[in-house]
């Protein structure tokens, strides 16, 4: 029986990546020979059209939040209709009826708490993938995004080398931290930071990645959140965004597609880092 490994990929600011990262991310472990899910949790179902699949087409995230459908019911496979997805990927739809989530949940569920929303159905499916990959909305003000951050296991942080992107990312880290608190998710990670739309012939977007790399500095220790791995900025990705694909499915030789792999395998390799970890902490409790 699998036990999936829940990672939740955002940031404050919008325009930084995020659902292309999370799309590529689910495509790249899919192509490493794992079972990913792709959840997309934002109003503006950008992972959902980034994988081809037009708005409102299939129920998804709100039916099963309302427990119109289970969610099992709602998950889409290359056995669907009209559907093109990556190897060993599936997806959880989005749409714009999100929006009226927490509305509706507060009139209709009086015992309605949002960081709660994702909880159950999270543990239904932990017992079928390898991952779950939840896309996050560039906000907290939908419940999706605080359940999110209260129902993963790590949290990616996905950024821009730009000023802007920087201060939103120091926001998302906030973000992370509040949920880390005892009474939400003690156990939530850091997984790591990782910047696309790298261009490493302009001089600023260097300067921005290495300060990147030292404000997620790890006291003493001298290494960083931030993935040694970085995304350039490529054409082919717009391409294949805009045919309902990944790079990956669309141009499998572009130099992007082995960035995509190599960042896959850093997160497989902290994933097992944190886990030996963990394993070594409660080893430790129990021989005390």
């Amino acid at each position: 029986m699998k036990n999936a490994t829940v990672i939740a990929i955002g940031n404050q600011k919008g325009g930084v990546g995020k659902t292309t990262n999370s799309a590529h991310l689910a495509a790249a472990l899919g192509s490493l020979g794992n079972s990913v899910l792709a959840w997309d949790l934002d109003v503006n179902y950008g992972l959902t059209s980034h994988f081809g699949i037009p708005e409102q087409a299939y129920t998804g995230t709100f039916h099963v939040l309302t427990g119109e459908r289970e969610v099992e019911d709602v998950i889409l496979t290359n056995e669907d209709p009209d559907i093109d997805l990556p190897e060993n990927v599936h997806v959880i739809a989005s749409s714009r009826e999100l929006e009226q989530i927490n509305q509706y949940l507060a009139k209709n569920d009086p015992f309605f708490t949002p960081h709660s929303v994702l909880q159950e159905p999270i543990r239904k499916l932990r017992s079928q993938y390898d991952y779950i990959i939840l896309d996050t909305a560039p906000n907290t003000n939908v419940a999706t995004t605080v359940a999110s951050y209260i129902s993963a296991d790590y949290f990616i942080i996905s950024t821009l080398p730009e000023r802007l992107a920087l201060e939103g990312m120091k926001n998302a880290l906030k973000d992370v931290q509040r949920a880390q608190r005892a009474d939400r998710n003690p156990n939530l990670k850091l997984l790591g930071v990782i910047v696309s739309g790298m261009d490493k012939r302009i001089r600023k977007a260097r300067e921005y990645d290495e300060a990147i790399k030292a404000s997620f500095q790890e006291a003493g220790q001298g290494n960083s959140s931030k993935f040694e791995s970085t995304i350039s900025r490529a054409a082919a990705i717009s391409r294949a965004q805009a045919s309902g694909q990944t790079v990956i499915q669309s141009e499998p030789n572009h130099r992007t597609v082995k960035e995509f792999i190599s960042w896959a395998e850093e997160v497989e390799n902290r994933v097992k880092e944190f886990q030996a970890l963990a394993e070594e902490d409660s080893r430790g409790l129990v021989n005390g």
